[in-house]
């Protein structure tokens, strides 16, 4: 595939066993959340490939137009979340593309992970949710679900790890809390996880996160 968006991967050092896929915030890159990997500190004995994405470049509504690192155009970050569909739809399909490249490498849907922060996390759950096979979960950071995704979740239910900062002043914690709810009455298993922070990412959490991904892939491997 060679139209795959430019990413950084990072290997592990014995033969990969899962992936994971991690899509960063609006105005980031894909070196944002690289720094998490070695801080998660997952044991050797899961060998896991992290591949970090980089949105392309596109102008931003909310942010004046000025153009920056976005998976799609967002109008107004409100309850209704005013999002530019088109652009959305393209993410998706890029985000499959990449799920689709590991499987060509030999790692099964049911051990690959998608995440992402903010704008990714809406990326992350998306495609996952909309993916023809089960992934083996998402984790979705100060983030939420766009509703016009919910008309095409397959019947598959993934796990889904959700965190958010109670002091989120970017994408408000209402958000999650909506996106949390409307999973759960779409019968998914939804970790709800609140910490004392803004629109950012803490110790606890990523302590959190290496363990729901740890109990997750051990859970799979083991069914």
């Amino acid at each position: 595939m060679n139209n795959l968006l430019q990413h950084i991967t990072l290997e592990p050092g014995a033969p990969v066993e899962a992936s994971v896929i991690w899509f960063h915030g609006l105005g980031a890159d894909g070196n944002d959340f690289v720094p998490i990997v070695p801080q998660m500190a997952l044991p050797k004995t899961l060998p896991v490939r992290f591949i970090f994405p980089h949105a392309p470049v596109i102008p931003v509504t909310i942010n004046g137009g000025y153009p920056m690192p976005a998976w799609f155009d967002i109008t107004a970050l409100t309850p209704e979340l005013k999002i530019d569909e088109k652009g959305l739809a393209a993410a998706i399909k890029a985000a499959h593309d990449l799920i689709r490249a590991e499987i060509n490498k030999g790692i099964a849907p049911a051990r690959i992970i998608l995440a992402g922060f903010s704008q990714g996390g809406a990326i992350a759950l998306s495609a996952a949710l909309t993916y023809p096979d089960a992934l083996a979960g998402v984790i979705a950071l100060s983030t939420f679900i766009p509703a016009t995704q919910l008309a095409h979740i397959n019947n598959h239910r993934p796990p889904i790890y959700m965190a958010h900062g109670n002091r989120d002043d970017l994408v408000p914690m209402p958000l999650g809390e909506q996106t949390y709810h409307l999973l759960k009455k779409q019968g998914f298993d939804v970790s709800w996880n609140v910490y004392a922070m803004g629109h950012e990412v803490c110790k606890d959490e990523i302590d959190s996160i290496s363990q729901w991904l740890q109990e997750s892939l051990v859970t799979v491997q083991t069914q």
